[in-house]
């Protein structure tokens, strides 16, 4: 097929913008203006017979230039982008063959640009429009928020992306199927996805700042820990008001297969800038198995591989009005408000180094010691230091004196500062007596490394009965100045447990019958060294301690 393809090529031509300093004591450097840019564009499926492209909308540009930092394309339908490669590929989607002057920018040091325009005509026949009002209203202006459909069986699956053994394998989830409210993916289920009517199209943007990677694309492609969330600093583009274009499916699934026994819409869309509904699987074109005023299903395809991932959506979040539980009757607590060693009434110890470590290789002995935990002038503290060529530390626990299901725990505390430091606030399941771990189950209401004094993470383990192997679901998040008291707290109930700091959720994991969180638990605290959240421990390390204010129990 013969291809129409536009070379334009501008020398100097004069839209350039000079960005001056309002300071004169900044300094940028010489300010050059990109030169020779060169532009070009190839309108898809364009031949002699069919001058203006295939009807899709689909243009790619090429663009080129010296001294150039970025580049930029307003395509002349309201919509751009930007790029340092210089490689673009935007759908005009105004049915018809219309023509649009594109503005193409090359963008040097301190905001100097060299621009062309160019007009392009091209043919768009498909429209969806159905599926447009459906996502995100009729209107300009109009706006709609989906949500995963955690509550669902199948929420998210995966199956082949053509394999086919005779039963349609290509266009349904057969691999893998999510449970309701899967509890290794409850960081998903926070995230919402908005879609806009605006004068020009469509736009998309999602509302939390972390997604959900698969291990098949997480570990198998970019080295990853597996199956978990993940923020900005692996996905840059998880962030920011993308637009949305509509396209005919072209995908096997989509023209010859079946779901629930029934055929694909067939049509797909695509959000810009690697856009993606909470799930990055390094792909952002979805083919839309079906789309009511409700429920919206998806398919996207992972690149280089034989993966099919599937989505289903509602309008409404699951379980926005339920799960609300008031945990107001005061039931236990320490306010530490007696000099001396802690309250023996409340609290026993942990003794020794443990085997291997404490089972994470950490390098303290605990110890009863004054010197390692002392409760003075209304604070618990518990230290951790270096004597002779070992350490010693303190770790208390309620086992055997104050043990309970449900309810809310407050822990107001501040934490050590020095690298090579573990603190945590934590529970263990009862059954540890009998149930090794992690059958017993844990919760870690905080824990933080030695490594960054910055952050803390919440943390369940426990055992997962299908494969007999341990499960957990852990979260990060950062707090202002650790070493300064912050309340760490949690809620827990038959249906969730959540985590928060200083009042502000930061964790949740659904509860379910099958897990170990609906038994009898005991509360610990401690202060670890090295091992594997505590990293090395620095040479001159002497001692470091956490303090503890209060720790309050509500049901």
């Amino acid at each position: 097929m013969k291809k129409l393809f536009f070379l334009i090529t501008a020398i100097v031509f004069g839209i350039a913008t000079f960005l001056i300093s309002c300071s004169k004591d900044k300094n940028f450097g010489d300010l050059i203006a990109p030169s020779a840019l060169e532009a070009s564009f190839e309108v898809q499926g364009a031949n002699d017979a069919n001058p203006h492209g295939d009807g899709t909308g689909f243009v790619n540009f090429t663009v080129t230039a010296k001294n150039a930092t970025t580049f930029r394309i307003d395509f002349g339908d309201g919509r751009h982008e930007m790029s340092p490669s210089g490689k673009f590929r935007h759908q005009y989607t105004k049915v018809g063959t219309n023509t649009y002057t594109a503005v193409i920018s090359a963008v040097g040091i301190g905001g100097l640009m060299t621009s062309v325009q160019k007009e392009i005509s091209v043919l768009s026949t498909f429209s969806d429009v159905e599926a447009e009002n459906l996502l995100a209203g009729a209107n300009v202006g109009d706006s709609k928020t989906w949500y995963w459909a955690s509550d669902m069986e199948g929420f998210a699956g995966l199956g082949p992306q053509e394999a086919d053994n005779g039963n349609g394998e290509f266009a349904y989830a057969a691999w893998w199927n999510a449970s309701a409210n899967d509890a290794s993916r409850t960081c998903m289920y926070a995230n919402s996805f908005i879609f806009k009517r605006t004068d020009s199209g469509i736009t998309f943007e999602q509302t939390a700042n972390e997604v959900f990677i698969p291990g098949a694309y997480g570990t198998d492609v970019l080295g990853l820990e597996k199956d978990r969330c993940y923020g900005t600093d692996v996905v840059k583009s998880i962030k920011g008001v993308k637009n949305v274009s509509f396209f005919p499916s072209s995908s096997k699934a989509a023209k010859e297969g079946k779901y629930n026994n029934k055929p694909y819409r067939g049509s797909a869309f695509e959000i810009s800038d690697n856009g993606m509904t909470g799930w990055w699987v390094g792909a952002s074109t979805y083919d839309i198995i079906s789309v009511t005023n409700t429920t919206l299903i998806v398919r996207i395809m992972q690149p280089n591989s034989q993966y099919a991932w599937y989505h289903i959506f509602t309008s409404s979040k699951p379980g926005a009005n339920s799960n609300k539980t008031t945990f107001d009757k005061l039931v236990w607590q320490d306010e530490f408000d007696k000099d001396g060693a802690p309250d023996a009434s409340k609290w026993t110890y942990d003794l020794g180094n443990g085997q291997w470590g404490w089972g994470n290789n950490e390098k303290q002995s605990y110890t009863d010691k004054a010197d390692n935990v002392i409760v003075k002038n209304g604070v618990l503290k518990i230290t951790a230091k270096k004597e002779g060529s070992g350490y010693t530390s303190a770790r208390i626990k309620t086992q055997g004196l104050y043990e309970f299901t449900y309810g809310k725990v407050e822990i107001r505390a501040k934490l050590p500062s020095k690298a090579g430091t573990w603190p945590a606030l934590w529970m263990l399941g009862s059954s540890i007596i009998n149930q090794a771990w992690p059958k017993c189950g844990e919760i870690d209401m905080m824990e933080q490394t030695g490594t960054n004094k910055k952050e803390v993470l919440g943390a369940l383990h426990w055992l997962n009965a299908a494969n007999n192997q341990h499960a957990e679901y852990s979260l990060r998040t950062n707090v202002d100045n650790t070493a300064e008291y912050h309340v760490y707290s949690m809620e827990w109930n038959k249906d969730f447990i959540r985590l928060f700091i200083d009042g502000k959720q930061f964790y949740e994991i659904i509860n379910k019958n099958e897990l170990p969180f609906n038994s009898k638990f005991f509360l610990i605290m401690n202060v670890a060294l090295g091992g594997t959240l505590g990293g090395n421990i620095p040479a001159d390390f002497t001692e470091d301690s956490m303090e503890v204010d209060y720790i309050r129990v509500y049901q």
